[in-house]
């Protein structure tokens, strides 16, 4: 007969049990299995042979990898950047006294497109970027502006799908930072208000180091969503023009699927990881010096 104690244990370690399965047969042996693929020149249909490390000093002469890596960080340094400072200046707004079905028609408004898969979202916007017959351009001709080249011309490309992620997904920044500004207690701005402090003060000595905490979970998110980005870039541009949207996990998705590659694209996929965790556990580490938790 077990004591009360080791039976609540029993039941924690049961209701958690599926979960740790599941995390087991889809996350742990896949990724462990991508690390020995990563030492062979592995084929499903015929023999694999143990390669040592040829797939990763492969990796120091690959240009093309260089280039899908500098595209990936000005993709993640453009759509952090703009996604975060965007909801942040929306929450601000969205918080202050306005009548309550306006305000929760702004809500929904700029939360709808994160409902909306980025396969979809990228087919409306490729109609709406066309050079001739996108509404886009139409109103820029009609501006008196020149037609911009937006999915055909690198500069361009590249600019067209930061500008349809940050459209896709300032809402959650939002939100977020919205839930974070109901939280802060009204009395900080008060008391700070009675000894003088004007709006810049409020928000940058109130509003910004009681809002930390949210910031730092939006650029943790948002940057590791950021450096996996694929799906928008191969509907909207398939990587091009030439490789100059070309993200890193779409080369790998290239390199495995297309070329049939998979010891040297499973060989990528684990910088990519790396990269991840390392960017990760710096954002953690220097979390310390500016996060303020309550």
């Amino acid at each position: 007969m077990l004591s009360p104690k080791r039976s609540e244990a029993l039941a924690g370690y049961l209701f958690i049990l599926p979960t740790f399965i599941g995390f087991a047969i889809f996350i742990l042996y896949p990724l462990v299995e991508s690390l020995r693929i990563s030492f062979y020149e592995y084929s499903i249909l015929g023999d694999s042979y143990f390669v040592e490390l040829d797939n990763y000093t492969r990796l120091i002469n690959d240009s093309r990898l260089r280039k899908t890596y500098s595209n990936t960080i000005v993709f993640t340094g453009f759509a952090v950047f703009f996604n975060a400072g965007i909801g942040l200046l929306l929450a601000v707004f969205l918080n202050r006294r306005m009548p309550i079905l306006m305000r929760n028609f702004y809500r929904s408004a700029f939360f709808f497109p994160i409902l909306i898969a980025h396969t979809y979202i990228a087919v409306i916007w490729q109609y709406l970027y066309q050079q001739d017959t996108g509404v886009i351009n139409y109103y820029l001709v009609a501006l008196g502006f020149d037609p911009i080249p937006w999915l055909s011309h690198p500069a361009w490309a590249m600019a067209a799908i930061i500008i349809m992620d940050v459209w896709k997904n300032t809402g959650f920044a939002m939100l977020v930072f919205l839930a974070g500004l109901q939280s802060i207690p009204h009395e900080y701005y008060e008391a700070a208000q009675l000894d003088g402090a004007n709006e810049r003060q409020l928000f940058t000595r109130i509003t910004i180091p009681l809002l930390s905490p949210s910031i730092f979970f939006i650029l943790v998110i948002f940057m590791i969503g950021a450096l996996q980005v694929f799906d928008s870039i191969i509907v909207l541009t398939d990587g091009g023009p030439g490789d100059a949207t070309r993200s890193v996990v779409m080369y790998i998705y290239q390199l495995a699927f297309q070329r049939l590659d998979f010891g040297y694209a499973a060989a990528v996929s684990w910088t990519l990881f790396l990269v991840i965790m390392a960017v990760t556990l710096f954002q953690f580490l220097v979390s310390r010096r500016w996060v303020h938790y309550e």
